[in-house]
């Protein structure tokens, strides 16, 4: 994570907690802010509630066999982990750590990144 700074949310106590769709994503919210949460091939992922395209609730959407999340609306296809679009329209989705601790699970926002402005 080269030396970047987080302020981390504990969200839910356990996977079980969260209203997890057939999709295997679901709608949670961190800190006031609305995020996707997904799951595939056993792990979690965290990212931005509306597509950065159209703003088309992400959760609606669905995680295609690579793990990109697809949106709803235009089908713009986003890597969940680095937020590019693979799809190559080039628009960027927001995406967060996401840890499942012994406790609960935790969302992490950058800390002074170029985003934190927009929390």
């Amino acid at each position: 994570m080269s030396g970047k700074k987080y302020k981390w949310f504990k969200i839910a106590s356990s996977l079980q907690e969260l209203p997890w769709q057939s999709n295997n994503m679901c709608i949670a919210e961190a800190d006031g802010k609305k995020i996707t949460l997904a799951q595939h091939n056993g792990q979690l992922l965290s990212f931005a509630y509306k597509c950065p395209h159209a703003s088309g609730i992400l959760a609606d959407g669905f995680l295609d066999a690579m793990g990109n999340v697809v949106c709803p609306l235009h089908r713009y296809k986003f890597s969940p982990q680095t937020g590019r679009n693979v799809t190559g329209e080039g628009y960027y989705l927001k995406t967060y750590q996401a840890e499942q601790r012994e406790d609960g699970i935790y969302i992490g926002f950058e800390e002074g990144g170029l985003f934190s402005i927009f929390k």
